[in-house]
């Protein structure tokens, strides 16, 4: 068995770190909410309670990932598409602002938290018709 050295205990411990205080982060209770959103227009309950996806939603969206890419399942609670459906603004003139843009849902958290948002290199931004 190979030992491990000292520097990889310290990156494990590093990361952990990072990811709680993350999380914390996330779940400020001083972070804005989205009050223009079709999610919080019209009300309803997201897949998960809200204290939970500001600290988990990468989780659920990695593993929604796995069970749509590798296992073919297109039927998903938490898809990315979904968010979008709920979370996308709308202009004056009644068209969507994709969740990405300056000051909306997506990029609004991630810039909070300093976390890089990468989801949409492939994703749709605004809800597909």
């Amino acid at each position: 068995m190979a030992k491990r050295s000292p520097a990889a205990g310290f990156w494990v411990v590093l990361a952990v770190v990072l990811a709680a205080t993350v999380g914390a982060a996330q779940a400020d209770p001083n972070w804005r909410e989205n009050g223009t959103s079709k999610a919080a227009v019209e009300g309803g309950q997201c897949v998960r309670e809200t204290s939970w996806m500001r600290r988990n939603h990468m989780a659920l969206i990695k593993h929604d990932r796995e069970l749509t890419v590798v296992e073919g399942v297109r039927t998903i609670d938490g898809s990315l598409a979904g968010c979008v459906a709920c979370h996308a603004n709308r202009d004056a003139s009644g068209g969507f602002i994709p969740v990405e843009a300056e000051d909306q849902f997506c990029a609004g958290c991630h810039e909070y938290t300093a976390t890089t948002l990468d989801c949409f290199q492939c994703h749709a931004t605004v809800p597909v018709k």
